[in-house]
């Protein structure tokens, strides 16, 4: 509850309180904090991991070994004790506080950021936007789906489907388990976990820079490139993957309960790890497949490891510089002011359940999907996001939230 409802309030804030010059690189500051927090998590994770195997008696007493995963957990309500503290010096909302008929209050907060003359020129444009609103009825969930919010409604639902429907979660959630599967070890497979953190902190960092000289379209037509580039080249990477267990790995495998019996398959080459995992389980057992899958396909497989990492690290920075914090800009943008509040509620909530859907499946897709194809049906949504993002989606930098009103009012009805 506490992240949706962030994830959903902060965009529309910093959206409603910064000058429209910098607004849209003050909102990827939302999708940065994001990255921020998942590369600190990897990082935090491999230290855990490592702590973990340590002999130092500290580690030992705090039980790294033991309690990794609940010490993975529990760090993480560090940054939210901090992140609530600063709450306490965040200034509200001018649009809020002037329909609340707070201007003095409302002009001081603006003065801080821009002059006074545009303080008082932007205040002027609110109140008359409000005003336009005080004789309508109120908000009722039902104005989303009018006539007049159609394209602009179905923008926002395509981009928060697409920024979740590409995979970028499941990328993250499970790049250990993807990185462990070419072959890498499970350490090797951490580090390379961090290094996608960074990657994906560094190309935010870029699309901060860029989003006000370049525009969202032209980062979003871009980026969805870079996304569907790299997910076609891990789908290929995993296909031509060969699968073969050696006398010596079946002899290594000491751990997987009746290893010996995977002597059936010595020798023999599968193309496909789905095929390869099927004979595993046909042997052993599916639960004990399944409990040392990582560690049986790293014994078994033959893969450019090196094209993975570069098709991973490919998708990870196209998505930085574009879905990641474009959409949020456009969710602050794109929306009425009197719908903004509901539309950005309605198109988080969406965008939360693609990504719940996506990181529910994705261990059954590579069950019995494969990784080549469940990462060929990521790229393909991607491309198919391209098209629309490519037709439909307009031009939204430079302008104020009021005059962005008026512009896709006149687009709705055309």
């Amino acid at each position: 509850f506490g992240v949706g409802s962030a994830l959903i309030t902060a965009p529309m804030y910093i959206a409603e309180i910064a000058p429209p010059k910098i607004r849209d690189r003050l909102v990827s500051f939302n999708q940065l904090n994001i990255v921020l927090g998942i590369s600190v998590a990897f990082f935090t994770n491999y230290l855990i991991l490592q702590w973990g195997k340590s002999d130092a008696s500290w580690t030992q007493t705090l039980g790294f070994a033991q309690y990794n995963w609940r010490w993975m957990l529990g760090l993480e309500s560090l940054p939210a004790i901090i992140y609530f503290l600063f709450l306490f010096i965040v200034p509200e909302s001018p649009r809020w506080l002037i329909m609340q008929r707070r201007e003095t209050d409302a002009l001081n907060i603006m003065t801080r950021m821009i002059s006074q003359h545009d303080a008082e020129k932007e205040l002027s444009e609110v109140k008359e936007s409000i005003e336009k609103d005080k004789n309508k009825e109120k908000v009722a969930f039902r104005e989303l789906f009018k006539p007049a919010m159609k394209l602009v409604l179905t923008i926002g639902i395509v981009v928060a489907i697409l920024q979740q429907i590409t995979g970028i979660n499941s990328v993250f959630f499970y790049a250990p388990m993807i990185f462990e599967q070419t072959g890498i070890g499970k350490d090797a497979s951490f580090i390379q976990a961090i290094i996608i953190g960074i990657t994906n902190l560094l190309f935010t960092v870029v699309a901060i820079l860029f989003v006000d000289r370049l525009g969202r379209k032209p980062l979003l037509v871009f980026g969805l490139i870079g996304i569907v580039v790299s997910m076609f080249l891990l789908a290929s990477s995993f296909k031509s993957a060969e699968y073969k267990l050696s006398e010596a790995a079946i002899a290594s495998l000491t751990e997987v309960e009746g290893h010996s019996r995977l002597s059936a398959i010595e020798g023999v080459q599968y193309n496909s790890d789905l095929e390869f995992k099927a004979a595993v389980a046909e042997q052993i057992g599916e639960k004990e497949a399944i409990k040392h899958q990582g560690t049986i396909i790293s014994k078994a497989i033959t893969i450019n490891s090196w094209l993975v990492l570069i098709g991973i690290i490919g998708f990870v920075a196209s998505f930085a510089v574009s879905l990641g914090p474009v959409m949020w800009i456009l969710f602050s943008e794109l929306f009425p002011n009197r719908l903004r509040g509901l539309a950005i509620s309605f198109a988080g909530f969406i965008n939360s359940g693609v990504s719940f859907l996506i990181q529910l499946l994705l261990p059954w897709e590579l069950a019995n999907i494969g990784n080549a194809g469940t990462f060929f049906i990521y790229g393909l949504f991607g491309a198919i996001g391209f098209v629309f993002i490519l037709i439909y989606l307009p031009e939204t930098k430079g302008k104020s939230l009021e005059e962005l009103e008026k512009i896709l009012i006149k687009v709705k009805n055309k």
